[in-house]
């Protein structure tokens, strides 16, 4: 028996809502606490790369909304924007904390 769409958890929202949240960590991020000097600087590198390809897509899109009807970028605004942006936020964020935690270790 397959679920009704009332059941489903719509992928999109689901990310946005999580992609907003910049206490959100990754399953694998494991206890920061516990987190040896290695731990903390392999994340760091990991949200590094990850912006890495997430800051240029965030230009992208500001740049070709410039370019379109008021109308165009007002629909961009309203469903690109707010989930492509708090989810940058979200790895500035956990950048931030990765690198907090590499200088408490050293």
């Amino acid at each position: 028996m397959g679920q009704s769409p009332s059941d489903e958890r719509r992928a999109d929202l689901v990310g946005a809502i999580r992609g907003g949240d910049p206490d959100q960590t990754t399953e694998s991020e494991g206890d920061h606490k516990a987190a040896s000097l290695a731990h903390a600087l392999y994340w760091q590198g990991i949200y590094i790369e990850i912006l890495a390809m997430q800051e240029p897509v965030i230009e992208r899109i500001r740049g070709l909304m410039a370019e379109q009807s008021p109308d165009l970028r007002h629909q961009v605004e309203e469903t690109s924007a707010p989930v492509v942006e708090p989810l940058a936020d979200r790895f500035r964020e956990r950048l931030g904390f990765w690198t907090a935690r590499v200088r408490e270790l050293e």
